[in-house]
């Protein structure tokens, strides 16, 4: 029988709050965090929401040097890692590690800067360009402030990077190559180039004029997803040190699993043939059954394919039980890298408050599936499952249970 896996701290940076207590108590109450873009003009483009951390100063939670040497989705995983290590360590500094989780990295300053230089006579690029943009930037940070010496582990497995991050913090723990691991998503890719590739792919919804009611997960109305942005963070122990640290646990991770589609670059396999499998491994991994799942936080993303495939794979992993099912990145948008992790924390959440978020937007389903719809539900609940997918046919599927 392996070791218990368990959460004993966690840190979130996004658009409908910075810092755990101002995330859920937003999220809970329905905040919406999509919006016309600030962060540059989009009057020309054809998509021109999304869900940005507005009035971000990264500057009020970092040293303003290191804000200099750093870009914004380094600085979203550098605050919620320091939430989360608010204590400080748990574990010596030799046996601390980090595995952080992003799929684009530092494209948005590369996006920038080439425009720049192609535009620019004088052609020079300041020096620390590279540093800032290669997506191990952000674990480094983590690890120089905080004085972190154990493995340092960067993935890049699309948007399923920050599931996969949290199984990877599991496996070295279990491995006993650490002792504590901090698991960290990021993203920020709110930029021209990313979102005209992606509304060129028609994956992006572009009803611009209504911004808040522009993600509907599991809708009949469904017609895209909408770009967001931020950083979450869990830290996972050996139930055994954190017990004989006293330290709070939030959670137990009872299972988690990675798949892949081996089908389609973007497109997920048919039916959600890859995701379903991906769920049932978790449950095995778990040692347990469907009906013992009370809560699911979909991927959920408001594609059409996207959610059939998801919603086909749920019904037929968990026919004749079926849990309370919801999306938050109605409210949140889809943050990438970040989701894996932030998600995973209202999953935690859900069972320790009783409380599951509501799904905004979701006012016709398009499935007969119970779905969390635009009100928060109250349940108690044991355990919950947070999926992430990504392109490429990478799947993601972690398992909570009440501590």
């Amino acid at each position: 029988m392996r070791e218990r896996i368990v959460v004993t701290g966690m840190g979130a940076v996004t658009p409908v709050g910075i810092g755990i207590d101002n995330y859920w108590e937003n999220l809970v109450s329905g905040k919406s965090g999509i919006s016309r873009i600030e962060a540059f003009n989009p009057d020309e483009m054809p998509v021109q929401i999304a869900a940005e951390i507005k009035n971000f100063k990264a500057e009020e939670y970092m040293d303003k040097k290191l804000v200099r040497n750093t870009d914004r989705f380094s600085q979203f995983a550098y605050i919620a890692a320091n939430e989360a290590l608010k204590n400080g360590l748990p574990v010596s500094a030799e046996r601390m590690g980090i595995v952080l989780g992003t799929a684009m990295s530092g494209i948005s300053p590369t996006a920038e800067t080439q425009e720049k230089l192609t535009l620019s006579e004088k052609k020079m690029v300041e020096p620390r360009f590279v540093p800032r943009i290669l997506g191990n930037m952000a674990a480094t940070q983590i690890s120089i402030s905080h004085g972190i010496k154990g493995p340092s582990v960067t993935v890049s497995t699309a948007c399923a990077s920050g599931g996969d991050a949290v199984s990877a913090a599991a496996r070295l723990l279990l491995a006993e190559e650490a002792d504590a691991v901090i698991a960290v998503g990021a993203e920020s890719t709110i930029c021209p180039l990313v979102m005209l590739s992606l509304a060129s792919a028609r994956a992006l919804s572009r009803e611009n004029k209504t911004p808040k009611e522009a993600c509907r997960p599991f809708d009949e109305g469904h017609n895209g997803f909408v770009m967001g942005e931020g950083g979450g963070a869990l830290i996972l122990m050996r139930e055994k040190d954190a017990v004989s640290r006293g330290l709070k646990i939030y959670a137990e991770l009872a299972g988690w699993a990675n798949t892949a589609d081996a089908y389609h670059m973007t497109a997920p396999s048919p039916n959600g043939e890859g995701a379903g499998r991906c769920m049932s491994e978790a449950l095995k991994k778990a040692n347990m059954t469907p009906e013992e799942i009370g809560y699911i936080n979909a991927h959920g993303t408001a594609t059409k394919e996207g959610d059939k495939d998801e919603a086909c794979a749920v019904g037929r992993i968990f026919k004749g039980h079926l849990p309370f099912i919801g999306s938050t990145k109605g409210a949140t948008g889809h943050m990438m890298g970040a989701g894996g992790l932030t998600e995973a924390i209202a999953s935690i959440l859900a069972i320790n408050t009783g409380m599951l978020p509501p799904t905004l937007n979701l006012k016709n389903p398009a499935y007969n599936l119970p779905f969390v719809k635009e009100t928060a539900v109250k349940a108690d609940i044991n355990a919950a499952m947070s999926n992430a997918f990504g392109f490429g046919g990478q799947n993601s599927s972690l398992i909570f249970k009440k501590y």
